[in-house]
């Protein structure tokens, strides 16, 4: 690990010296994550891209990509496009990026089995904004909103998420 790396701990997610509250996967921390478990995946993860709605806040680092209407992500592993994002109409599964709650606001997408995704090994982990502090997600860690920017803008392409080993079921 790096002093640039996120960490997820039992009591939160640390990073540059901070503390955040989050929320993994309602299938736990596993090592062997499978499509549709609802589980975070243990390992290093790379941050590979950061997704916005420009349509409700500014742009919130220089690298960040505006969400469209239209933006999806294949979560279909029967597909070749499986775990990359695509655009509508699209009629393979997907998940919607341009929600009207504001979950998907800030997206970090790591590198999960991306970019040449494993069939059935899991899509789209990313880091977004919770629902709140007692409610899992599908799979991705997820912080309060104001949590999520202040990481967003002080992430590097350095920085890595670190879901350790020892925190999975076995």
């Amino acid at each position: 690990m790096t002093p640039r790396d996120m960490v997820v701990t039992p009591m939160g997610l640390r990073f540059l010296g901070r503390l955040f509250p989050m929320r993994l996967g309602r299938g736990g921390v596993r090592l062997d994550k499978a499509e549709g478990d609802g589980a975070t995946p243990a390992g290093v993860h790379g941050i590979v891209g950061c997704l916005y709605r420009p349509d409700r806040l500014a742009r919130p680092c220089d690298w960040a990509v505006p969400i469209r209407p239209g933006d999806l992500w294949c979560d279909d592993p029967r597909h070749e496009d499986y775990n990359l994002m695509v655009r509508a109409p699209f009629a393979a599964s997907h998940e919607v990026l341009r929600r009207a709650d504001p979950l998907y606001d800030i997206v970090l997408i790591t590198d999960w089995n991306w970019p040449r995704a494993e069939y059935r090994a899991g899509s789209a982990i990313f880091l977004h904004a919770w629902r709140g502090p007692g409610h899992p997600t599908a799979g991705c860690v997820a912080l309060a909103p104001e949590d999520l920017r202040w990481v967003v803008a002080r992430i590097g392409f350095q920085t890595r998420l670190v879901v350790p080993e020892g925190m999975a079921e076995r």
